[in-house]
């Protein structure tokens, strides 16, 4: 009943900036936790950030922390990442869940976007 759509990834040279958005639609509730996941080839995919959807907390991966920024408003998740590397390469995906909880828990989200591609060039 929720459909997420990701867009916003591209080329971009390290040291540079993206937005990525992730639209919802369908069944939405202003409960739900929405996160960033990524998946670099030849790797499993990997939490990046969460946000909740009402209340704004934040959580992210070491990995990306201090970098990348998750916000969100009404039924639109952004992430800002800033300073690029090309270790950030990879298909980011948002993901939507009921609760606050274990947020870096890949199955605990119930739905997922078809993802968008960010490569970073050295």
């Amino acid at each position: 009943q929720v459909q997420l759509v990701e867009s916003g990834g591209g080329l971009v040279q390290a040291g540079g900036s993206l937005r990525l958005t992730c639209a919802a639609s369908g069944r939405t509730f202003s409960s739900y936790v929405m996160g960033w996941f990524r998946q670099a080839p030849g790797k499993e995919r990997e939490f990046v950030a969460a946000i909740n959807w009402s209340g704004g907390n934040t959580y992210y991966a070491d990995s990306v922390k201090g970098r990348f920024t998750i916000n969100r408003d009404k039924n639109t998740v952004y992430l800002q990442m800033n300073s690029l590397k090309p270790e950030d390469t990879a298909v980011y995906y948002c993901a939507a869940r009921d609760r606050w909880y274990s947020v870096t828990h890949e199955p605990g989200y119930d739905y997922w976007g078809q993802g968008t591609q960010v490569t970073v060039s050295s």
